[in-house]
């Protein structure tokens, strides 16, 4: 993946989904797209799935209240473990190993050592 825009996605976290939902679509003048609920209360930016591109969500948060640190950014990787394997050597802490999100592969979400909450990635 070298030479490569390694962000594949972001989560932008929100106390009132449809209150974000509104000011985003207003904002930018677009239509954001409900996720299935299985995955919480979400709403997904548009994207063009034949190109290169970034997209992300609102994500909806019952205990969320506001930050400097409300986004996490998604690094694309070819397996989340190789990452997860150097993060505490590093400086950082695993907070969710990967998982699996279904049909879009998996995710793992650690903190990093300035303590930014940062996502990783993989189809397999």
């Amino acid at each position: 993946m070298k030479n490569v825009n390694p962000v594949g996605w972001f989560d932008i976290h929100v106390s009132n989904l449809n209150r974000a939902k509104k000011f985003y679509e207003t904002v930018f003048n677009i239509k954001l797209t409900d996720l299935p609920l299985e995955w919480g209360n979400q709403a997904l930016f548009p994207f063009d799935q034949e190109n290169l591109n970034i997209s992300g969500a609102l994500v909806e948060k019952a205990d969320f209240k506001s930050n400097k640190n409300n986004t996490v950014v998604y690094f694309e990787t070819e397996d989340c473990v190789a990452e997860e394997n150097r993060i505490e050597k590093a400086g950082g802490k695993i907070i969710r190993p990967k998982m699996s999100i279904g049909e879009f592969g998996f995710v793992s979400i650690f903190i990093d050592s300035e303590g930014n909450t940062i996502g990783l990635h993989s189809r397999k």
